[in-house]
């Protein structure tokens, strides 16, 4: 029986690298747009509590 690697195996492992290195880099990106659209999330949802207070105060007036 055989024991050596296919000529190909260094193709084969560097295609599975930028696999993951592109994974990696897509993970990343999609990690940052998700923390941006919390962050803007809470500045609307601060926003919206103070037009509520601020409605709140006007209509007890």
């Amino acid at each position: 029986m055989n024991n050596t690697l296919p000529p190909n195996t260094g193709y084969v492992a560097a295609a599975y690298l930028v696999f993951l290195f592109i994974l990696l880099i897509y993970i990343v990106i999609m990690a940052i747009r998700a923390a941006r659209v919390e962050r803007e999330l809470a500045e609307l949802l601060t926003q919206s509590q103070q037009r509520a207070a601020g409605n709140s105060e006007s209509s007890s007036q």
